[in-house]
């Protein structure tokens, strides 16, 4: 008798317990699988449909044109130039930022011999430069190796005919000179004390 109680006993305890955890006894979902390769098939199908030469009306608007750049000839935009090279420093408005950047804004730097300004974009300038009374101890990068002739002559164009500027515009024929004339610099222009000698 207390053999049976005890085998009825350890049923119940039996029933009381959780199951042991096991792997593999919930599938995957049959819904969210026929979902997922739902997706998939429909992403394989839209590549495959999709043209690669459709109208760029329908996408970013650039044309063969745009991408080419401009043709041999064409009007450079020192506009453009600028607004990519030059405004993160010197701002669109051309007044720098105080105390970091100096201004293009009625510069002596801008607005002087236009020879000495293309020495400044083409080699860049390091150590203390003083714009419109104020000294300003930065660096400005070389751009010799980013812009071709007519494109500087464009920027600097640009610059000396903007902000209040009434310099004149300058050639793509300026540019070639001043490269050829400082074709061993490797260094930017020591500020005030190198630049000095072009006044």
């Amino acid at each position: 008798m207390s053999e049976h109680y005890r085998d009825h006993d350890h049923e119940r305890a039996q029933r009381r317990e959780n199951p042991d955890p096991t792997e593999g006894e919930r599938p995957f979902p049959k819904p969210l699988l026929a979902v997922v390769f739902g997706l998939v098939a429909w992403g394989i199908g839209y590549i495959y449909i999709t043209q690669s030469n459709d109208d760029a009306a329908f996408g970013d608007h650039r044309t063969l044109s745009t991408l080419q750049g401009p043709a041999p000839g064409a009007k450079v935009d020192g506009a453009q130039i600028y607004n990519a090279q030059c405004v993160a420093c010197h701002q669109a408005s051309g007044s720098g930022l105080p105390g970091v950047f100096p201004p293009l804004a009625e510069s002596e730097w801008v607005t002087g011999d236009p020879a000495r300004l293309a020495q400044i974009v083409l080699h860049g300038v390091s150590g203390t430069l003083t714009v419109k009374g104020a000294a300003y101890n930065g660096m400005m990068p070389p751009f010799k190796d980013k812009l071709d002739d007519a494109e500087m002559a464009a920027l600097l164009t640009h610059i000396r005919s903007q902000f209040g500027n009434r310099g004149k515009p300058v050639d793509a024929k300026l540019v070639l000179e001043a490269r050829s004339a400082s074709s061993a610099r490797t260094a930017p222009w020591n500020g005030d004390d190198e630049l000095a000698t072009f006044k």
